[in-house]
């Protein structure tokens, strides 16, 4: 077993499945002499609903997510070198919604329906795949622990591409430009910077929203792993209990016995006195006649 075989083992399992197979994939680690690939394991994290409905996805391979996955290679490229982004951007939106159509099908179909917010953070991490390599990769693998969002301008807003250009024609027509002018350009620029201020507002907000889904996540894991501490230690501490009882009984009755010991041992050295005793008063009775 490696690290890669047990992660794809844990993430095709449901949520609830996932801390008590990650403990028995460990422990099979450790008894083979891998204790560096028990700790690996150890570290997985449990998938949060929406992550496991993207894992699930992958799983089922429809042909839609390599489409998909595709197009966000394009889109990137397109995006980088200023070409029109629309159509694939269109494209991009089609391949979403029948992915989430597939996604809410099979998580229903395992008895596990994808509510809104699960539902919203499943179809983040789709978008996010196509705006980041790394994400990318990590949707392909299907090894997803929590969702994934992108956080930055993305390619899928191509109407704001022509606006340096219409502000370049405006100079162009008043090289005088008057006192109203001027005023109304200063508005304009104000206007930018307080939009540039207010999108890295957003992007600051949605950062810390996912750094508040991770701590989330990270809250639960952990309050699986205490409860499941609870029980096992509950169970050692009522099986030490009962050893304790026992190791009490046994106590007592070696106790008793040593007390048997010792009095057997006292009484047999009386007896061989005794024995030894009437043997001679014998001897001497046998020699008298």
């Amino acid at each position: 077993m490696d690290l890669a075989t047990a992660a794809d083992e844990l993430y095709g399992l449901a949520p609830e499945e996932f801390t008590a197979a990650r403990t028995r994939l460990a422990a099979e680690a450790k008894r083979d002499g891998d204790p560096v690939l028990a700790k690996q394991v150890t570290a997985l994290r449990r998938p949060t609903v929406s992550a496991w409905a993207v894992n699930h996805l992958v799983r089922a391979s429809p042909p839609e997510l390599d489409d998909l996955l595709d197009l966000g290679e394009r889109l990137r490229s397109a995006w980088e070198a200023g070409e029109p982004v629309a159509g694939l951007d269109q494209r991009r939106a089609g391949l979403v919604t029948a992915l989430m159509r597939t996604a809410s099908a099979l998580a229903a179909s395992a008895g596990r329906p994808l509510r809104e917010p699960a539902a919203r953070e499943a179809e983040d991490t789709l978008y996010a795949a196509t705006m980041d390599p790394v994400v990318s990769d990590e949707v392909r693998a299907g090894h997803l622990s929590r969702p994934r969002r992108h956080v930055g301008f993305a390619p899928a807003a191509p109407a704001r591409a022509p606006e340096p250009r219409q502000e370049k024609k405006t100079p162009a027509k008043a090289p005088r430009p008057s006192a109203e002018d001027r005023r109304t350009r200063e508005e304009d620029r104000r206007a930018r910077e307080e939009e540039r201020r207010r999108r890295r507002r957003e992007e600051r907000a949605r950062a810390a929203e996912a750094e508040a889904d991770a701590a989330a996540e990270a809250l639960a894991e952990w309050s699986a792993e205490r409860d499941e501490a609870r029980r096992e230690c509950a169970e050692v501490t009522e099986e030490a209990g009962r050893l304790r009882e026992r190791l009490r009984e046994t106590l007592a009755r070696q106790e008793s016995l040593t007390r048997r010991l010792e009095t057997a041992e006292r009484e047999h050295t009386r007896a061989e006195r005794r024995a030894a005793e009437a043997r001679r008063q014998a001897q001497e009775a046998r020699d008298l006649v």
